[in-house]
């Protein structure tokens, strides 16, 4: 009978009628019989807790944790990570590992447990992680399978080609990523051989790789993908085609688009001068919904900035203008963009003229037509629509012209909605345009300017340059607490990038 079992049965017999065991290696006089019952049990109780079996096999042991090859961030810097992490300004934690990652340094081992949780509950934040761990971050979440979204993050899916053909969804999409960016040919194969049996949403987003490594070779294939049966690849095809250059998609919009919009001389005091002439499509075929132009348009009938609906004839125009090469329309009328898009024409169709040009050049990153619609004043009532192609322009040139058109619709409220289309870093013209809108709004101290400074510091406190805080200053001591919150911040942002540069 093993000792556990033994007093076990002084305990239910009693003391009285049942000697309890003495344990080998328990004082020679332990007192009362009951006591000592008592105490050895105890004793029995933390043996059996803390004591373990070895199994038969032994374990199979841990791999090692890999030796990093980048830095860790100096000693200030890991101190803020866990300020970060502890929740003080955790909104700025994405900023933190970019910085980190574009500097060549990697976040501390002790801080990659409470990092790794935190990516486990915001997806937001699982690029950066991962960007920013190091390989021990990776070795975690090999033993961890609560993070195990960090194996195969990012551009790289974890593996070799073997992830094509086992792989889920994500990794494969990541694997066909980094396949369009060096070998788009053999990606395109890949795809091809198993597109017939892939799920509509797979097709789709496996499609969605080849804005990576576009060329005319993809061209037959994306044709292909016009007949799909599923709505969103042949959506995806279309917009992919819409954006290369010399095809036959595009030669067969430049056709549809010629025949909305002609070259018309008018004679006005005398001079001759060119008019553009509009006339928006009449019916829709077969042929243009496979061409991606659906017989609603996403904004067919909604409001106008001015009020009026935009009908189905009018959203068809701007769907064609948007999928049609540019150079159409500097062959055409034979001039730069700057003076096509200053054109006369008329002011209910010249909107719809100009907002499927602006698409255009979204789609197309054309710099010289986005300079041209920002610049040429044609476009007063869509300001979404051109801050929407202040990423198109050359880096040099954003802050100034997102900092002209802020100045253009301040005390707008259009203002709230530009500045979100505009990311950061705000610096130079831009972040003094902005600054100027907050003291002049709080300045004014009204009812509404309260509500767009709340919103704008709310914007402002992850865009704006850090630089600027010492601007704000000058707002004190009477400002709303929003002001006062966006330059913590913002001494904040400046203290840790600093951080990282020692």
């Amino acid at each position: 009978m093993t000792a556990w079992n033994e007093h076990v049965t002084a305990a239910l017999l009693g003391t009285e009628r049942r000697d309890p065991p003495v344990l080998p290696d328990a004082p020679a006089d332990m007192g009362d019989k009951p006591g000592r019952l008592l105490d050895q049990a105890a004793v029995l109780a933390v043996r059996r807790r803390a004591g373990l079996v070895p199994s038969v096999e032994a374990p199979e042991p841990v791999a090692l944790a890999p030796v990093e090859d980048v830095p860790v961030v100096p000693g200030p810097a890991a101190a803020r990570l866990r300020r970060i992490l502890s929740g003080e300004q955790i909104r700025v934690l994405p900023e933190w590992l970019d910085a980190v990652a574009r500097r060549g340094f990697r976040v501390p081992a002790q801080s990659l447990p409470d990092l790794l949780e935190r990516g486990r509950g915001d997806r937001i934040l699982r690029p950066p992680i991962a960007r920013a761990a190091g390989r021990r971050g990776v070795w975690l979440a090999l033993q961890n399978t609560d993070w195990a979204y960090l194996v195969g993050s990012g551009d790289d899916p974890g593996g070799g080609p073997e992830v094509w053909e086992t792989g889920t969804r994500n990794r494969r999409v990541a694997y066909l990523t980094g396949l369009r960016a060096t070998e788009p040919a053999k990606a395109r194969e890949l795809l091809r051989a198993t597109w017939a049996t892939e799920p509509a949403p797979d097709r789709a987003a496996f499609l969605a790789t080849f804005e990576h490594g576009l060329s005319p070779d993809d061209e037959e294939f994306l044709e292909s993908a016009l007949e799909d049966r599923g709505k969103d690849v042949r959506q995806l095809a279309s917009d992919l085609l819409a954006r290369m250059p010399g095809s036959a998609y595009g030669e067969r919009m430049a056709a549809r688009a010629r025949a909305c919009l002609t070259a018309e001389t008018r004679v006005a005091r005398g001079r001759k001068q060119t008019w553009i002439r509009v006339e928006p499509p009449h019916a829709h075929g077969d042929d243009l919904a496979r061409d991606g132009v659906p017989f609603h348009p996403s904004g067919s009938f909604a409001p106008r900035s001015g009020g009026a609906p935009v009908g189905t004839r009018a959203a068809w125009l701007r769907e064609i203008l948007a999928r049609t090469p540019l150079s159409t329309w500097t062959e055409l009328f034979a001039l730069p963009p700057m003076e096509i898009v200053c054109l006369p024409v008329s002011e209910s169709e010249g909107r719809d003229v100009h907002i499927g040009w602006a698409r255009a050049a979204l789609g197309q990153r054309d710099a010289g037509w986005a300079r041209a619609l920002l610049k040429g004043g044609v476009m007063v009532d869509e300001p979404e629509a051109l801050a929407d192609l202040l990423s198109v322009l050359p880096e040099a040139e954003r802050d100034a012209a997102a900092a002209d058109l802020i100045r253009w619709v301040e005390g707008q409220p259009d203002l709230l909605r530009v500045l979100e289309r505009v990311p950061g870093p705000w610096t130079g013209a831009l972040a003094s345009a902005v600054v100027a809108t907050l003291a002049a709004s709080a300045e004014r101290a009204t009812r509404r300017d309260e509500h767009l400074i709340t919103q704008l510091c709310r914007i402002a406190d992850l865009r704006l340059d850090p630089a600027a805080a010492s601007r704000l200053d000058v707002l004190e001591p009477a400002v709303p607490r929003a002001v006062t919150e966006l330059t913590a911040t913002l001494r904040f942002r400046d203290e840790m990038l600093k951080e990282l540069n020692q």
